[in-house]
């Protein structure tokens, strides 16, 4: 069976070798079709103390390490790296850039 990878926030790197991990993921209301955010934190390895509060990072299941650590850190997740994160800001379309020279030339 394949283990599972997770991507999350690390909340708190306080203990040694130790990091939580906050996994928030978005579920559909059965009765009022909206998305509600549920939210989990999940205990992770980290050998090196090599992660800081704050960092975005993926997790993946390992073996247990602890009564409630059984999950690794992966890798650390770049902010926005992601395919379409040259759309949200606009700079992958180029149209704003041809339709301010269109009105130049006109």
């Amino acid at each position: 069976m394949p283990r599972r990878i997770l991507t999350g926030r690390v909340v708190s790197d306080k203990t040694d070798k130790t990091v939580t991990v906050l996994v928030e993921r978005q579920i559909m209301d059965p009765v009022y079709k909206k998305f509600i955010k549920r939210t989990k934190r999940f205990l992770a390895h980290d050998a090196e103390n090599r992660f800081k509060t704050g960092d975005l990072v993926q997790i993946i299941e390992s073996r247990p390490y602890s009564k409630r650590k059984r999950w690794e850190v992966l890798k650390e997740q770049v902010p926005g790296g992601d395919a379409m994160a040259g759309f949200a800001t606009g700079g992958g379309s180029g149209e704003g850039e041809a339709t301010a020279q269109a009105g130049e030339s006109a």
